[in-house]
């Protein structure tokens, strides 16, 4: 079930499980994953991608092993707010991975998440090798990380 807001993410993901985020790219799919708490996102890893339903199947694996409730996408829009054709591949990619799982689907805006996410591994005096390995799924970490702030928020009310 895709849903394109984070208050239709809300009420469609039970609460007390893990979340998983993703951030979607040409050559890999970074995957971070949340306590069952919902509060702190963790980077997992990256997933190199081939073709879809061999990325699928890596996912299903890590949803299944780590009893993922959602699934959180990263949404590349442009920086003026609208969609170009990375946010339609997101889009299509959802589309089919709605196929094959029941899990709520959502998304997240990830604008300068791989700016945050960058700056976070200079922070930690990261060597630039060790950088290029782990940004994609700490880009998914800062994703997810937003979305769980958001459902928290969201709840309090």
């Amino acid at each position: 079930m895709i849903c394109d807001s984070a208050e239709e993410f809300a009420a469609a993901v039970p609460q007390m499980v893990a979340l998983m985020g993703l951030d979607f790219g040409t050559k890999t799919i970074g995957v971070a994953v949340s306590d069952g708490m919902q509060s702190v996102a963790s980077p997992l890893r990256t997933v190199a991608r081939k073709k879809f339903t061999t990325d699928a199947e890596a996912l299903l694996a890590i949803i299944a092993e780590r009893r993922i409730g959602g699934i959180v996408l990263g949404l590349p829009r442009n920086m003026d707010g609208s969609e170009g054709p990375r946010c339609q591949s997101t889009r299509a990619f959802a589309r089919n991975l709605e196929k094959l799982t029941p899990l709520p689907l959502g998304f997240w805006d990830e604008r300068l998440s791989t700016v945050a996410a960058e700056r976070a591994l200079l922070e930690a005096d990261t060597s630039r090798r060790r950088r290029g390995e782990v940004i994609d799924h700490v880009a998914a970490g800062v994703i997810l990380q937003g979305m769980l702030d958001r459902l928290r928020n969201l709840r309090r009310v």
